[in-house]
């Protein structure tokens, strides 16, 4: 009877279900917001599919876990949620070699911005990330200047005009180019174009659709190598302990394909809102030639070299671009 009612246990044990594990991820964009496909939905799909259903992912869109994106990280830290995605240059004081990334001519126009950021993440930007574990890096496509009422051909155009930056080292490279920054979140542009607050913005493109900045913008200059954005998405420490140690081969064995995702969805994303305010008919829209694009290079060259000597980030930089 004993060996009877062990062996009862021991099957029921083995056909009892595995308990699933649904991880949180703090979205605060909406959920038509290129984030959600491209990395929450991607990342569910694929954690799912690599742990036989055992680990999912769910997003809450809008704030549904704490408003504001400059609080992203925290609220991943603090454990309010167990995944997050946020932008390294709103507390760029966190991320200076992380935000190597966004400085003109750092990264070449058509490089991989993801890329670059994971051949450097080990050696030199793990520290920036703590009490989390980065499980997706890349950039946005290539920034261009988004501005209403204002036309911008050269760095002498930016004279006496209010640009919005991400952070303080675009600060630094408006500063350069003659324009006065204005630092707030991208959910905030919207109404300070809309009202005149700020006259235009240095951002990628993809913010004309998941922004809707398209609604209150005219004009487009596209060629000067400005930088981009960097983004993240991070996990809880806690929370990436709690999995199996299978669990987390397989969450790490999906970075690069969920930052890969993330990168190709913004390029996409941008391409689509550009062709569309081109065919608009009632934007101008200036591609800047070889010749006045280097202007705007020359002119922010010494911030860019001032801002990787000031954060020891020559050999974060090199590795970014694979030297």
């Amino acid at each position: 009877m004993t060996h009877l009612f062990t062996g009862a246990i021991l099957a029921g044990a083995m056909a009892a279900p595995v308990v699933a594990q649904e991880l949180k991820f703090a979205n605060f964009t909406p959920p038509f917001h290129t984030i959600n496909a491209s990395v929450i939905e991607k990342l569910n799909a694929d954690l799912a599919a690599a742990t036989g259903g055992a680990v999912t992912v769910r997003g809450y869109h809008g704030g549904e876990l704490g408003a504001g994106p400059v609080e992203q990280y925290v609220r991943v830290v603090q454990g309010v949620a167990d995944l997050g995605w946020g932008l390294p240059g709103y507390t760029s004081s966190q991320f200076e070699k992380t935000m190597i990334v966004e400085l003109p001519d750092a990264i070449p126009l058509g490089s991989s911005g993801y890329e670059a950021l994971w051949k450097a993440f080990d050696d030199h930007l793990a520290s920036e990330f703590p009490g989390t574990v980065a499980i997706a890096l890349w950039t946005s496509e290539p920034n261009i200047f988004i501005m209403k009422d204002a036309e911008i051909r050269t760095p002498a155009d930016l004279a006496g005009l209010k640009v919005r930056v991400a952070g303080a080292t675009a600060a630094q490279v408006a500063e350069a180019l003659g324009a006065t920054p204005v630092q707030m979140p991208i959910n905030q542009v919207y109404n300070a174009l809309q009202t005149g607050l700020i006259d235009g913005v240095i951002t990628g493109a993809s913010t004309l659709s998941d922004f809707k900045l398209d609604e209150v913008a005219n004009s487009y200059t596209l060629g000067a190598n400005l930088g981009r954005l960097a983004f993240y998405t991070v996990m809880n420490q806690g929370a990436f302990d709690s999995l199996t140690e299978d669990q987390q081969t397989a969450l790490l064995g999906l970075r690069a394909a969920v930052s890969e995702s993330a990168e190709t969805s913004w390029n996409a994303t941008a391409d689509a809102a550009l062709q569309a305010a081109r065919d608009s008919g009632d934007n101008t829209v200036i591609d800047l030639s070889e010749t006045e694009a280097q202007a705007f290079a020359e002119a922010v060259a010494e911030v860019v070299d001032g801002y990787v000597s000031d954060v020891g980030g020559e050999a974060a930089l090199a590795a970014m671009r694979g030297e």
